[in-house]
């Protein structure tokens, strides 16, 4: 806990709730597969999971889609 209280809001998916941290590239990589979970269950929006993805894509090192 003292470890992600001290991460920067820019390195969270949704800086606003400090949800999905991604300091590093396997962060990253479970961030997308969580916000996938959530979005099938309804509790994540189509544009929230949108987000996350771009984020962790960036860390990853994955082109942008079209």
């Amino acid at each position: 806990a003292a470890k992600r209280n001290k991460l920067p809001k820019s390195d969270f998916g949704l800086p606003g709730r400090e949800a999905y941290p991604m300091p590093d590239k396997s962060h990253a990589a479970n961030a997308k597969a969580r916000a996938t979970q959530m979005e099938k269950k309804g509790k994540l929006s189509p544009s929230a999971k949108a987000k996350i993805d771009a984020k962790a894509n960036k860390i990853l090192g994955k082109p942008k889609k079209k």
